[in-house]
């Protein structure tokens, strides 16, 4: 089983790959981003909602709590040394990331709460009123582009975002 981590991975006893931070959108894979990502800075400077922050070695990473990525392309048109690429003939995604709800979500335990579901421009999260007046949200995965603004307002961090990793063992 062959697993493509970065030296950093390795380092920190991440083996599977899969504690790698969020990049920004369009990055290329971890190890390639980390190969040719320069760590200047430039796309974290212009980013609009300062979602995008200094981490690890001077290299970019999403910080989810301050909002949600609206996908502008700010990031992207500055990124010199392309470690953020966008093949705009294909439809690939900014990223391979998306939401879960957990059970502890509140609206799944009778309180009245919508905040995912009103901040979701894509409208991936809906209400489904069930039986006793309770509305437990249902989150469409086709629909959601994970872009982090679900994570953001949830008043008590039921929503988890995480990464859709390709399959890792690939015929040569």
């Amino acid at each position: 089983m062959n697993h493509n981590v970065s030296r950093a991975q390795l380092l920190s006893g991440d083996l599977t790959g899969e504690d790698a931070p969020f990049r920004p959108p369009w990055a290329l894979a971890e190890i390639e981003f980390v190969e040719r990502c320069t760590g200047c800075g430039d796309c974290i400077a212009v980013c609009p909602d300062k979602l995008i922050v200094e981490g690890r070695g001077k290299l970019p990473q999403m910080d989810f709590n301050r909002g949600g990525c609206d996908f502008c392309e700010e990031c992207l048109s500055v990124c010199k040394p392309a470690a953020l690429q966008n093949d705009e003939t294909s439809e690939t995604p900014p990223w391979r990331i998306q939401a879960s709800i957990l059970s502890s979500c509140l609206s799944m335990n009778a309180v009245i709460c919508r905040s995912c579901g009103e901040v979701c421009d894509e409208r991936a999260i809906q209400f489904k009123l069930e039986v006793g007046g309770v509305a437990t949200p249902l989150l469409d995965l086709d629909q959601c582009t994970g872009c982090g603004a679900c994570f953001a307002v949830c008043p008590i961090r039921a929503v988890t975002l995480s990464s859709i990793n390709e399959p890792r063992d690939q015929a040569a």
